[in-house]
């Protein structure tokens, strides 16, 4: 577990973790568009590619993250930065293989939605719930292994319609896996609102069809989050078998940099920014007694930690080109 033993503790860790996931994202932003203007091409630029951000849902990641280790295996979706900076993924790479650099995480092969650290055991894809099999695998082998390590699978209220879906929560359950499965729900498969695709309300009602516990938690709330996390953690450790926390969060941004977001009723963004997560819970410190140095110190830390990360990434070198077909195919004898 993270070195966030005290309650007062974890919750700094928390808030630091999601002030330097967003601040993150926003040097994102001004970097992607460079170069795709006046007229958007997301060929172009320094990030090529589509970019999906997690504004607004830095609170599932950290409420869960806080109780894992670097054993512990952690599958993403293509929205990944705030799950891999709360994992403990390493800046410098993070930021270097968005900007496809060779000393990124893959060489600069992967980008954004391919994020790989063997170091702390993470991985994302843009594949729709392709994560949620490799963490009941993950789980298992922690198993075999004789470790109480565990796998979580994030995933979007749209990949819960996905086969891959119910197939893992099935198998995981069967084999009373050590996994859990974390809804990242932002009520918008893309664009099409959740209650135009999904027949039941709350997705954490499906658990009951595989015996597992299913938590809905309210609110955008990371401290409510890290509750139900750590009941459904320490469950899979105890070798309980697998949970489904689903998660109340907001994606404050577009599905991807570049929507227009038509989709969205009028006044709506507005709206969801007035429920920042982040001040918000800046606030909620305050008010239990945290001093306001102490955040102001993490703050800063963390934003630096950032655009350092940054300030690597632009100064790495490219790839060269001869190395495009490396470590594409893996040779055997014959």
């Amino acid at each position: 577990m993270n070195d966030i033993g005290s309650n007062h503790h974890h919750r700094l860790w928390m808030y630091e973790r999601m002030v330097k996931s967003r601040h993150f994202e926003d040097l994102i932003k001004p970097a992607y568009l460079e170069g795709k203007k006046p007229l958007f091409n997301m060929a172009k630029g320094p990030i090529p590619g589509e970019m999906h951000l997690s504004d607004g849902q830095e609170p599932c990641a950290v409420g869960v993250c806080a109780h894992l280790r670097p054993t512990d295996t952690v599958t993403a979706t293509h929205r990944p930065h705030h799950v891999a900076i709360a994992k403990g993924v390493d800046l410098d790479a993070m930021a270097a293989e968005i900007f496809g650099k060779a000393d990124g995480l893959s060489g600069g092969r992967g980008g954004h939605m391919h994020l790989f650290d063997p170091a702390v055991n993470f991985c994302c894809s843009g594949i729709i719930a392709q994560g949620l099999g490799p963490a009941v695998g993950a789980a298992m082998a922690a198993r075999l292994r004789g470790r109480d390590d565990v796998a979580v699978a994030f995933l979007g209220d749209g990949a819960a319609n996905q086969g891959a879906f119910h197939e893992a929560l099935n198998l995981a359950a069967i084999w009373k896996a050590p996994v859990v499965f974390v809804i990242e729900d932002n009520r918008y498969g893309i664009s099409v609102p959740k209650a135009e695709c999904t027949a039941v309300a709350r997705n954490a009602d499906r658990a009951a069809s595989y015996g597992m516990p299913g938590t809905h938690v309210p609110g955008n709330d990371p401290d409510l989050v890290h509750a139900a996390a750590g009941e459904a953690i320490a469950r899979a450790r105890r070798g309980e078998g697998p949970s489904l926390i689903e998660i109340e969060t907001t994606r404050l941004e577009g599905h991807f940099m570049g929507d227009a977001e038509g989709y969205r009723p009028p006044g709506e963004v507005a709206r969801l920014r007035e429920q920042d997560p982040i001040p918000a819970y800046r606030r909620r410190l305050l008010a239990d007694g945290f001093e306001a140095g102490e955040l102001d110190g993490l703050e800063a830390a963390a934003k630096g930690a950032v655009e350092a990360a940054f300030a690597h990434a632009r100064a790495g070198v490219l790839p060269e080109p001869e190395q495009a077909f490396l470590q594409v195919f893996v040779e055997r004898a014959v």
